[in-house]
């Protein structure tokens, strides 16, 4: 079964009315099901676990008789989710790379296929919407994100995207392999090569791109070229985004553009700010419908009101996803967007990682809060905020609220105590604090991004 190339999208479909990009994403959707059926080893077993088949499920509303699946189904089997090849044309099914994400329930890292279909669809994605991003043909990208043992998403789809806009890409290659090929590079080599090639656009990891902006600093690197900041894989808050754009004024950047990009590995291209606290603008309405859920019941809820993140793959020939569940909290909105015009729907722009609330002594605290504030303090290099036992032999000890704190050189003697009055205040705990140094809390050779909030109770 394939598309028609001329039904496959929309012109401008980002300024569409909702009522045109809802009848082609019920189009694209009754393919998507009918393939599923044939070919989804979860998804059509689920289908027919239910008496359903592709007639049942016309149109995006007719989704919900499907219940979400979850990170738990998909790590305990990621080839279920995968499309048998056979049956599918060649020009759809061949196999183009294979990308990784969160590990499975073995510990090895679990596999998103991606096929020639899905590549293309990538490309053309980025190609086209280019203006919600701003990226130009001219520009040099520096890709920070770490080569691992393994493809991560964005360490390999970032070529995808500067092939697709006509951009050029400089790879750090920074990270560090158990292996003996040592092919990775220091944090002072990116920064060094990012002076050295001019190059004009910084892509990663906030808290990685914010470590490579103070250390620019430091050597005294010529990052005058820079005119922007992407930010993809960690939720970097207002307060993170001005602290970037501080020391990007400090090195004397051209510009200092922050693209704030909110995605995962398994719905396969970003929602973008179009500018702080717009939320999310979906980039791909006619590759993913988006809907939120209640957590547990899995019933879609209404615009503006909070629940879990749920995609559904409408064009897609590798993995696919119906009603997953990614794992994040947020709202969704379908008006206009009073700052660019644009229609796509949008998600908050807050959306809160399910681990960011932690029950702790018995109490949900919303951890998120306090990293929010943390960002603001400019004497803080690196912080981590870890959920620990009084006892670590004792899996029933009392729970421990412990924020370690890197400040920079020079900063008050009671700097820790102010910020252990500042935790109590937010969450109604009085913490322990612990000083380190930052390489200590975040090491960016060894860490793909910084592990903000960490719980290491016994069976957590």
């Amino acid at each position: 079964m394939t598309i028609d190339a001329s039904n496959y999208t929309l012109p401008d479909i980002q300024r569409q009315p909702l009522e045109a990009v809802r009848a082609l994403q019920n189009s694209l959707l009754r393919q998507m099901v009918e393939i599923c059926y044939e070919h989804h080893p979860f998804y059509s077993k689920q289908m027919r676990d239910l008496g359903l088949t592709p007639a049942d499920i016309q149109n995006v509303d007719d989704l919900q008789k499907l219940p979400p699946s979850s990170k738990t189904d998909f790590l305990a089997d990621p080839e279920a989710f995968r499309l048998r090849p056979e049956g599918l044309p060649a020009s759809e099914a061949t196999l183009w790379k294979i990308i990784y994400t969160t590990g499975t329930t073995t510990g090895r890292p679990a596999p998103i296929f991606v096929t020639n279909h899905d590549h293309f669809a990538y490309q053309d994605l980025f190609r086209t919407r280019q203006d919600l991003i701003g990226l130009k043909n001219t520009d040099l990208i520096a890709n920070l994100f770490p080569q691992t043992s393994f493809p991560m998403g964005a360490y390999s789809r970032g070529p995808d995207e500067a092939a697709a806009v006509g951009a050029a890409m400089l790879i750090a290659n920074t990270g560090r392999v158990d292996h003996y090929y040592p092919v990775n590079r220091s944090t002072d080599e990116a920064v060094e090569a990012i002076a050295r090639h001019k190059a004009t656009v910084v892509w990663g990891v906030a808290g990685f791109v914010r470590r490579v902006l103070l250390r620019a600093a430091e050597l005294g690197a010529d990052f005058t070229n820079v005119r922007m900041v992407m930010t993809t894989g960690e939720a970097a808050s207002p307060a993170m985004r001005e602290d970037l754009r501080l020391r990007m004024r400090n090195l004397n950047c051209a510009d200092t553009l922050i693209v704030n990009r909110y995605g995962s590995t398994e719905q396969g291209g970003t929602m973008v700010e179009c500018c702080d606290g717009s939320g999310f603008h979906s980039s791909l309405p006619d590759q993913v419908f988006h809907e939120v859920v209640d957590p547990e019941t899995g019933a879609r809820l209404p615009d503006g009101e909070n629940g879990m993140l749920a995609i559904t793959h409408l064009n897609r020939r590798g993995t696919v996803f119906l009603r997953y569940k990614v794992g994040d909290m947020g709202a969704l909105d379908h008006t206009a967007c009073p700052h660019c015009g644009r229609t796509t729907v949008r998600l908050s722009s807050k959306p809160v990682r399910t681990g960011d609330i932690i029950k702790i002594k018995g109490a949900l605290v919303n951890l998120g809060n306090l990293k929010a504030e943390l960002d603001k303090i400019e004497q803080l290099e690196e912080y981590q905020i870890v959920v620990t036992s009084e006892s670590e032999t004792d899996p029933f000890s009392p729970d421990v609220l412990l924020v370690r704190l890197a400040p920079v050189a020079g900063s008050a003697e009671n700097f820790g105590s102010e910020i252990a009055t500042l935790v109590t205040k937010l969450t109604n705990l009085r913490p322990r604090i612990e000083l380190a140094t930052r390489d200590e809390i975040f090491d960016p050779v060894t860490m793909a991004k910084p592990r903000r909030i960490l719980d290491r109770r016994q069976g957590r």
